[in-house]
Protein backbone atom coordinates (compact mmCIF):
# COMPACT_ATOMS: atom_id res chain seq x y z
CA UNK A 1 0.00 0.00 0.00
CA UNK A 2 1.05 3.73 -0.74
CA UNK A 3 1.83 5.70 1.87
CA UNK A 4 -0.74 8.88 1.36
CA UNK A 5 1.14 12.66 0.43
CA UNK A 6 -0.61 15.79 -0.97
CA UNK A 7 -1.08 17.30 2.13
CA UNK A 8 -0.23 19.90 4.35
CA UNK A 9 -1.56 21.87 7.40
CA UNK A 10 -1.35 25.47 8.58
CA UNK A 11 -2.10 26.71 11.24
CA UNK A 12 -4.57 29.85 11.92
CA UNK A 13 -4.51 31.20 15.37
CA UNK A 14 -6.13 27.98 17.52
CA UNK A 15 -7.58 26.59 14.03
CA UNK A 16 -5.63 24.09 12.05
CA UNK A 17 -6.76 24.01 8.34
CA UNK A 18 -5.71 20.77 6.51
CA UNK A 19 -5.11 20.84 2.81
CA UNK A 20 -5.06 17.77 0.47
CA UNK A 21 -3.60 19.41 -3.13
CA UNK A 22 -4.35 22.63 -2.51
CA UNK A 23 -8.05 22.21 -1.33
CA UNK A 24 -9.36 22.37 2.13
CA UNK A 25 -10.15 19.00 3.42
CA UNK A 26 -11.35 20.10 7.27
CA UNK A 27 -11.22 22.15 9.63
CA UNK A 28 -10.15 21.54 13.36
CA UNK A 29 -10.69 23.01 16.12
CA UNK A 30 -10.47 23.31 19.71
CA UNK A 31 -9.31 20.68 21.56
CA UNK A 32 -8.62 18.20 18.33
CA UNK A 33 -6.57 20.82 16.36
CA UNK A 34 -4.34 20.75 19.79
CA UNK A 35 -4.42 16.90 19.85
CA UNK A 36 -3.27 17.03 16.19
CA UNK A 37 -0.13 19.26 16.37
CA UNK A 38 0.71 17.06 19.16
CA UNK A 39 0.60 13.95 16.91
CA UNK A 40 1.75 15.61 14.21
CA UNK A 41 5.39 16.62 16.03
CA UNK A 42 6.11 12.85 17.07
CA UNK A 43 5.05 10.74 13.66
CA UNK A 44 4.05 10.78 10.24
CA UNK A 45 2.31 13.70 9.16
CA UNK A 46 0.89 12.86 5.96
CA UNK A 47 -0.72 9.69 7.89
CA UNK A 48 -2.36 11.21 10.45
CA UNK A 49 -3.95 14.17 8.38
CA UNK A 50 -5.09 11.57 6.02
CA UNK A 51 -6.72 9.84 8.86
CA UNK A 52 -8.16 12.50 10.39
CA UNK A 53 -9.74 13.79 6.64
CA UNK A 54 -11.21 10.47 6.21
CA UNK A 55 -8.79 9.83 2.94
CA UNK A 56 -7.67 6.66 4.07
CA UNK A 57 -7.60 3.48 2.02
CA UNK A 58 -7.16 0.47 4.64
CA UNK A 59 -6.68 -2.06 1.70
CA UNK A 60 -9.58 -4.06 2.41
CA UNK A 61 -11.97 -2.48 0.13
CA UNK A 62 -12.20 -5.14 -2.50
CA UNK A 63 -11.94 -7.51 -0.25
CA UNK A 64 -15.45 -5.89 1.99
CA UNK A 65 -17.19 -5.64 -1.53
CA UNK A 66 -17.08 -9.61 -2.00
CA UNK A 67 -18.44 -10.96 1.49
CA UNK A 68 -21.86 -12.04 1.01
CA UNK A 69 -23.47 -9.45 3.85
CA UNK A 70 -22.44 -6.82 1.51
CA UNK A 71 -24.00 -8.51 -1.15
CA UNK A 72 -27.31 -6.87 -2.44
Amino acid sequence: MRSPSGFEYAVRGDDVVIRHHGVTATVLRGAPAQEFLAHAAQGDAQLLMARVTGNYRRGNERTARRHPRNQA
